[in-house]
């Protein structure tokens, strides 16, 4: 008889695919597990469209509420009245669980529950201890100080530990604030193979991207937000788009932060707008074709914990223009898998230049060199290994009851 699975709980703000990152790293996990069984509490609203065909089962208690003033504050913390009741009455069905970021009430509401449950549980940080935002957002850094004292920094010293998923996030982390000290552990992430080749997922692409018609591009695909260089790679673009008039630049994802129309702007400004194409979120078979139609990936991104849309592209083996803030640099550089510089105007010039000045067989290597670093280093049947480790462990050691 095989041993019985572990029930792993995931306490996350939400599963809406437009949020990246966490989510998809506990969809990419789930597809490879072997030994855990996973279930999702969120502050989703309960009728989300996206909830529909997700592959977790998911308990979602959020709304749709909207407001002003401190009601709007509440709608963007993501304050729901169930979750803490949710989180009394059912943490005893699962063996562990896994609070996924910080600063928003679903950690507020694992603080509250956790510590003193008995359940052995994780806080997976996500890049939010990150030292960017203490010197771009002085004010909001001494916000969530306060919060850290009231509310993160218990929740991070009642865990089994912290996880990081390289070494420079964890000690990058350890001077962000004070007033607590906590277990750290660094787990590793990454991705799963992607589907196979198919001559639909670049017609999916370019269907999404129709003014782009059958151009040569370089790709970015992330939130479209400052702290991810957006405005960086435009500049970049601009400043190299009379070298390689053949490639343009397609910048995809969601516009959570406002800042889109402001890029637009920007790329009209350098005389680049018929150039630089904006489809918004892709999913699906329009993603994978536009990983696998580009020229190369660019993220110049000013924190970047570990980039799992790096590790995506590296699986489809296209080459990786990143800047040295994204935690996963050294490993791109020493696997010739791309080109890392500062994450400057100055810098992505350099990466895009760089890249697009090769010889066709000098790119080819890069590309073969590409998928080597993602099985070598990122693919995530590998990484899963110490995760599923660690949460057995931490079950191991919990009394039983009889």
């Amino acid at each position: 008889m095989s041993p019985r699975k572990l029930k792993l709980l995931h306490i996350i703000a939400s599963v809406d695919p437009a949020y990246g990152g966490p989510v998809e790293g506990i969809l990419q996990q789930n597809r490879v597990t072997r030994s855990l069984e996973r279930e999702i509490v969120s502050l989703d609203p309960a009728d989300a469209p996206f909830l529909l065909d997700f592959p977790i089962r998911t308990h979602a208690l959020g709304s749709y509420k909207t407001g002003q003033g401190w009601g709007n504050l509440f709608k963007r913390y993501g304050f729901t009245g169930m979750l803490i009741p949710w989180l009394k009455s059912h943490i005893r069905n699962y063996d562990c669980v896994v609070v996924n970021g910080l600063w928003n009430f679903s950690t507020f509401a694992a603080a509250r529950v956790l510590p003193n449950s008995g359940t052995p549980y994780f806080v997976f940080t996500h890049g939010m201890l990150d030292p960017w935002f203490r010197s771009n957002f002085r004010a909001k850094h001494a916000l969530k100080q306060c919060f850290w004292l009231f509310n993160e920094g218990w929740l991070l010293r009642g865990s089994n530990a912290a996880l990081f998923t390289t070494e420079e996030e964890l000690e990058l982390a350890k001077t962000m604030f004070w007033g607590f000290d906590y277990k750290r552990q660094v787990v590793g992430y990454g991705t799963s193979s992607p589907p196979a080749t198919s001559d639909e997922q670049e017609r999916a692409f370019r269907r999404a991207v129709p003014n782009l018609a059958n151009r040569s591009f370089v790709l970015f695909l992330s939130r479209v937000h400052p702290k991810k260089g957006c405005d960086l790679l435009i500049e970049a673009f601009a400043n190299v788009a009379h070298q390689f008039p053949e490639v343009d630049l397609v910048v995809a994802g969601p516009d959570q932060s406002g800042m889109l129309e402001g890029f637009k702007r920007l790329a009209a400004e350098r005389g680049v707008a018929s150039r630089v194409h904006f489809p918004g979120i892709l999913l699906g078979e329009a993603k994978w074709g536009a990983f696998r139609a580009a020229d190369a990936f660019a993220l110049p991104s000013h924190s970047e914990n570990f980039g799992i849309v790096v590790a995506e592209s590296l699986a489809c083996g296209t080459p990786v223009l990143i800047s040295n803030k994204v935690n996963i640099w050294r490993e791109i550089k020493s696997a010739n898998a791309g080109f890392v510089e500062d994450d400057t105007i100055e810098g992505t010039t350099l990466a895009l230049s760089g890249y697009l000045s090769l010889r066709p067989e000098a790119k080819q290597e890069m590309k073969i060199n590409a998928r080597i670093c993602f099985e070598r280093k990122f693919n995530i049947e590998k990484n899963v290994e110490i995760f599923e480790r660690l949460v057995s462990a931490a079950v191991s050691q919990v009394p039983s009851n009889g």
